[in-house]
């Protein structure tokens, strides 16, 4: 997130709390998925660019350690107040204060949506670094038949074709597991893809120089 996009959202979080910050203003497919993902995850997981906090209280429900962050700190005063059973914190999914290795799973619903594609790779990275192997990803998108840019209410915003963005996320280190669409009338097309963080592949040097 840029500093002009960390501005934009911060002089509108009012209202966007008002409008989006409950699970009940979310797509009931949006939820089921989220729910069965959730559910495979096996220890902490980060909420990244968490906003109101809705999401990370819902993941907390279904039963996992969820932790948000976020780098606008009227969206996480907010999520304290309004989920105190979840923790949330200031952070930059750019550069995450997040030890290396150390979460289960990272959920990304719409926090990349302003990423210019030629930067999308930074935070990708960062979900890759702080995930310990196995470690699952969720990540929820515009989709569109090209990669383009289109006046979003807030700040400028990027469609993307599953397809790209799958690539990106192989470039990144990650393997897809199963990518979901959406089309609901009056709303822009929906995306969502579920990955895993790849094991790095082992030459036979490398795997004879472990064996000595």
């Amino acid at each position: 997130m840029t500093d002009a996009v960390e501005l934009a959202y911060s002089q509108r979080a009012s209202e966007y709390i008002e409008l989006l910050g409950s699970m009940s203003t979310m797509h009931p497919s949006d939820r089921q998925l989220a729910a069965t993902w959730a559910d495979g995850i096996d220890g902490e997981a980060i909420d990244a660019g968490c906003g109101p906090g809705h999401w990370t209280d819902f993941l907390r429900e279904r039963g996992l350690t969820a932790r948000g962050i976020d780098r606008v700190s009227e969206f996480v005063d907010s999520a304290r107040a309004t989920f105190p059973r979840c923790t949330f914190h200031l952070d930059d999914i750019d550069a995450l204060n997040i030890r290396a290795g150390s979460v289960g799973g990272v959920f990304a619903w719409y926090s990349l949506i302003h990423h210019e594609p030629d930067a999308i790779h930074v935070p990708l990275r960062e979900f890759q670094r702080v995930l310990r192997p196995g470690g699952e990803l969720l990540v929820g998108f515009f989709e569109g038949v090209a990669v383009e840019r289109f006046e979003h209410a807030i700040a400028p915003a990027y469609r993307w074709p599953v397809a790209a963005f799958s690539d990106v996320l192989r470039t990144a280190g990650f393997d897809i597991i199963e990518t979901h669409t959406r089309a609901t009338t009056d709303q822009r097309p929906h995306a969502a893809i579920h990955a895993r963080r790849a094991e790095l592949a082992v030459s036979p040097r490398q795997a004879a120089h472990v064996a000595r």
